[in-house]
């Protein structure tokens, strides 16, 4: 199991960006969470097994549809044993 804390920048507040990010989080099976912040950015934690918290990882690049992600600082971080993904 990893963690990866990946904080994204660009249009990513009011286009859907969190629900988005829990709903392919769900699917990939990652637990974790995602949350604005006051900056405009999204945090997002995840933390699961490897291939798929890199593939939520590559999907953050992207964001859903209506976002316009400019740039993506991702860091380790420890797992904390979260039981499921959820918006903060």
């Amino acid at each position: 199991m990893i963690g990866r804390r990946v904080v994204v920048r660009g249009r990513v507040q009011g286009v859907f960006y969190r629900a988005s990010c829990q709903r392919e989080a769900q699917r990939l099976g990652v637990t974790g969470w995602a949350r604005n912040l006051d900056d405009g950015r999204v945090e997002v934690v995840a933390e699961g097994e490897p291939a798929a918290v890199e593939a939520l990882v590559a999907w953050c690049r992207q964001g859903p549809p209506r976002a316009l992600v400019t740039s993506v600082e991702v860091t380790e971080v420890r797992p904390e044993g979260l039981d499921r993904f959820s918006t903060r």
